[in-house]
């Protein structure tokens, strides 16, 4: 009973983190925060890393995550207060 009482609050917070990242890009805000919305551009990017656009999956990963990277660095500054 223990051990899945810790798989299911390792979810939750996994969750949690997840939905964070969906407000910190603000997708929240941009869209009203229609869920609907959101699906759908999840969806998109499923898609792209499906092969259903130009840039190879690893392309668009790798962009991504240089992206992501960059604003937890940019974020990370800012709360030390070097980011000024």
């Amino acid at each position: 009973m223990r051990d899945q009482a810790k798989v299911r609050r390792e979810r939750t917070r996994h969750l949690i983190e997840l939905g964070g990242l969906v407000s910190k890009a603000g997708l929240v805000d941009l869209t009203d925060d229609d869920r609907a919305t959101m699906l759908g551009a999840f969806l998109d990017i499923a898609g792209q890393l499906q092969g259903d656009s130009d840039t190879t999956p690893a392309d668009l990963k790798t962009r991504w995550r240089r992206r992501g990277l960059n604003r937890f660095c940019a974020e990370r500054q800012d709360d030390e207060g070097n980011g000024l």
